[in-house]
């Protein structure tokens, strides 16, 4: 077995791993390799499990390439992209730059930071290696302004670091170490999965974003984008804007750096949007295309909730375009679900439901992805413009299923083949999702009493 071959079984492995045990032993491996440790292939592992330790916001073991991190570490993101966007750092800029300041901006104090920072860390001092990290914020973001205040030195970088989008990211990540004592302060007062964006936080991070303003201006408008991505719900962030501008209409906000929030909350939208418009039949995973549009829908509500949005705004406008191309797309869907579900329940016309013929398992799967995609969209397909289309497409399927299922029995009655056997159980599983559980085990138990009958 070649040794990619090798890598990839680890990594598929350990991609599998429950969210406790990944945790644990990434903080294994991470000490180990802090403690110079050699028999373990520590990026290996740790690439295998960075997917689950994200997904779940688990902590990570310290390090100094994290500490140094800690600033714009709310910033970064692994979404692809085709430009720079303010407030987004791509999480392949870090290690491009990070070597950058190892090998030729300032090697020497770089390598100072990085054995002491180790040192506090293998013993436990974190209090202690946080400020040594603090120390070396303000001297990295120096070397790195400085390296990128020209031209020569812009284009340098780009060379150095991939691409101009990446020198734009070492631009960012300086402006926010310049502040780092002052986004610390921000990182306390609200941690990861902030339940709620009360009257009380906001009031004290409405005090850092107004010493920021007096000390370093660029950097202000970064408290409520960095408040937002700490939010359980994101939109909350809205607030700080809300008070800052002392105002509730979105087009005086959307014209202030303040609205980078809404731009970005749009922008998150936007992404939703592109995913869904690819889902196509019969392709599409009904679980990620409703999680998508929840996920949309809920955005946009939460927006619409929080400030005014006017028609003739343009963040206005830009939601109702976005929730009209939503609503087009899942009306598609919902168009569609009447004819699959159809297609898997096959009927005589004017005579009942047909069994001289199977289906087939493909269709049975495509009639309950169908059945899962128009009944769970039911919550939020008012948000997302469809609500008309998903209610008359629940009612008819609703409507072909009670027939089907005293068709199916009756068919029982008289003692079905395997092919009765097989649409009751897909009308089962149907009536469990179309209308609910205990209707599946009424007609469960409607189907057994026909099979004794019939025997």
């Amino acid at each position: 077995m070649s040794p990619e071959d090798k890598t990839g079984l680890l990594r598929s492995f350990l991609g599998g791993l429950p969210g406790q045990a990944a945790s644990r032993l990434a903080t294994a491996v991470e000490m180990d390799r802090l403690m110079d440790g050699h028999a373990l292939p520590h990026e290996d592992i740790l690439c295998g499990l960075r997917p689950i330790l994200r997904r779940d916001h688990f902590d990570r073991t310290p390090t100094p390439l994290r500490l140094f991190c800690r600033p714009f570490q709310d910033l970064l993101t692994s979404i692809p992209r085709t430009g720079k966007h303010k407030a987004a750092i791509a999480r392949a800029s870090l290690v491009p730059m990070w070597n950058w300041l190892l090998q030729t901006l300032l090697p020497e104090e770089t390598r100072a930071y990085v054995t002491e920072c180790r040192q506090l860390i293998v013993a436990n001092k974190m209090e202690d290696a946080i400020g040594r990290a603090a120390q070396f914020w303000p001297v990295a973001a120096a070397a790195i302004i400085k390296a990128l205040s020209s031209e020569a030195g812009r284009a340098g970088a780009a060379k150095i670091l991939g691409d101009a989008f990446a020198a734009e990211d070492a631009r960012e990540m300086a402006l926010l170490l310049q502040a780092g004592e002052t986004i610390e302060k921000l990182a306390v007062l609200l941690p990861l999965q902030t339940p709620a964006f009360t009257e009380a936080l906001i009031w004290q991070a409405r005090e850092i974003y107004d010493g920021l303003v007096q000390a370093q201006p660029d950097a202000a408008p970064y408290v409520a984008v960095i408040a937002m991505n700490r939010l359980a719900k994101p939109w909350e962030a809205l607030r700080l804007p809300l008070l800052v501008t002392r105002h509730t209409d979105e087009t005086l906000i959307a014209k202030t750096d303040m609205g980078l929030v809404g731009e970005i909350l749009f922008a998150r939208m936007e992404a939703l949007k592109t995913s869904i418009r690819q889902a196509r039949h019969p392709l599409f995973d009904a679980e990620v295309l409703m999680e998508e549009v929840k996920t949309f829908a809920w955005l946009s509500s939460h927006i619409v909730h929080e400030i005014e949005l006017k028609r003739e705004g343009e963040w206005g406008k830009r939601l109702l375009a976005e929730r009209v191309e939503i609503g087009r797309v899942m009306e598609t869907f919902m168009d569609r679900a009447p004819k699959e579900i159809g297609a898997a329940l096959p009927m005589h016309k004017g005579k009942g439901a047909d069994f001289t013929r199977h289906p087939g398992a493909e269709k049975h799967a495509m009639a309950l992805r169908y059945a899962r995609l128009v009944t769970g969209s039911r919550n939020f397909a008012a948000a997302a413009s469809f609500a008309a289309r998903q209610k008359a497409v629940y009612e008819d399927l609703c409507t072909l299923l009670r027939r089907y299922n005293e068709d199916v029995v009756k068919a029982m009655k008289t003692g079905g083949n395997d092919i009765v056997v097989a649409q009751f159980h897909l009308c089962v599983e149907l009536t469990a999702i179309l209308f609910s559980e205990e209707e599946a085990e009424l007609l469960r138990r409607r189907g057994r009493a026909a099979q004794s009958a019939a025997a």
